[in-house]
């Protein structure tokens, strides 16, 4: 059995009928999925074109952005164009960023000032070197420009003072500026501090002391008590009187059962030595009873 005779014209008809409607269908559906990306002709892209599409922004925000078929405004990209191989950042993404410090700049050191020189000059004084725990004493200052007013500072202290010419100026000391050994600052300077010197030492030492040791006494009635030294140096035992003079300067004054004191006839300065019993040891006499009556001889 023939599905189709070839020479029936009407079995030809629906053949035809067919076909257009195939046609008609193909259409339709091109349309369809085809009809709304354009006119219908499509640009050609070559391998050196680029065909850009822009879309106009939304002045809202919220707005999507509106599609447009107009290629007018579409320009290719040359194809010499290239862009720039982006290296990857030298860091840490994990790190925090540090800036980069700013270098500082030294500022030249100022030359310095020269210190003018005071307005009086000191010299020297007289005398530059004293003992400790002397009396009063009166000091003489030498220099230049001293003016009446000008007085003589010890270790910050004014002293009353004598203005003898414009060359020397002097005062008195008192004792209690030089009881202990040490160094004191001397300058000159006027009340209001506008007029001053330089500042020159005054060397206080200690004063020489007995290198002897009490250990002993020998009472008698009439009152001429003994007292038994021993010479540090030496270790020779010594006896005596209120009155004697030892080493040259030191005269027994006071005798008692516990101290001795002695005076140094040169600075008039006591010096008061304790009964001891260091250095009786290995004597020849043996130690000495601290208190002994003697009768005298008659």
């Amino acid at each position: 059995m023939q599905l189709f005779d070839p020479k029936n014209p009407n079995e030809k008809k629906k053949i035809i009928a067919a076909a257009g409607l195939g046609v008609v269908a193909i259409a339709v559906l091109g349309y369809v999925f085809f009809g709304s990306s354009g006119s219908g002709i499509k640009p050609q892209a070559n391998n050196n074109t680029i065909i850009a599409r822009q879309s106009p922004l939304p002045l809202d925000p919220k707005q999507k952005p509106v599609e447009t078929d107009d290629l007018s405004s579409v320009a290719p990209i040359p194809p010499s164009w290239t862009v720039a191989a982006v290296g990857e950042a030298n860091r840490n993404i994990f790190a925090y960023y540090e800036p980069t410090p700013t270098p500082v700049v030294e500022k030249p050191t100022p030359t310095p000032t020269p210190t003018p020189p005071p307005p009086l000059t000191v010299t020297s004084l007289a005398p530059s070197n004293v003992y400790a725990r002397t009396a009063d004493f009166s000091l003489e200052v030498m220099g230049d420009k001293f003016v009446p007013g000008v007085r003589i500072a010890i270790d910050g202290r004014d002293l009353q003072t004598r203005f003898i010419s414009g060359q020397q100026i002097g005062a008195t000391v008192p004792a209690s500026l030089i009881s202990t050994p040490g160094v004191r600052q001397v300058m000159a300077r006027s009340f209001d501090g506008k007029l001053y010197s330089n500042v020159v030492p005054l060397n206080v030492t200690a004063p020489p002391v007995p290198n002897y040791n009490y250990v002993g006494t020998i009472l008698k009635p009439r009152g001429n008590d003994v007292a038994v030294l021993i010479d540090r140096s030496s270790k020779e035992m010594l006896n005596v009187m209120r009155g004697d003079v030892m080493a040259g300067r030191f005269r027994v004054t006071s005798i008692s059962e516990r101290e001795l004191v002695l005076t140094d006839t040169m600075l008039k300065i006591k010096h008061t030595l304790s009964f001891t019993t260091e250095g009786t040891t290995g004597t020849p006499l043996g130690r000495p009873t601290p208190r002994v009556t003697v009768d005298d001889e008659p």
